[in-house]
């Protein structure tokens, strides 16, 4: 049986880990240097708080809701995680009309 491509859902997407890896530096801006003494505190599920951080797939409401906690907006979010020189989000693919 063929190995099923998954996508953008994919564990290996660049773009989720970018968003992860931003995740995780938002969280230790704010002092914490676990992840699931973060999520306790905000009230946040400590296993699905941890795969978003290790980019794992995550719903617009998700990252809303983190975005909230941090108190700033889904704009700044991504235009923060473009100029980081770590990691920077690829650039939107091109598409075909």
């Amino acid at each position: 049986m063929a190995k099923q491509d998954k996508g953008i859902h994919s564990r290996t997407d660049k773009r989720l880990t970018a968003i992860g890896q931003h995740l995780r530096r938002l969280r230790q801006q704010k002092g914490y240097t676990s992840y699931e003494k973060f999520a306790y505190d905000h009230d946040l599920p400590r296993v699905g708080y941890g795969n978003h951080e290790q980019g794992g797939n995550l719903t617009m409401s998700s990252l809303l809701r983190l975005l909230d906690i941090h108190g700033i907006t889904l704009a700044a979010f991504f235009q923060e995680s473009g100029s980081s020189t770590d990691t920077q989000l690829p650039p939107p693919a091109s598409e075909e009309q």
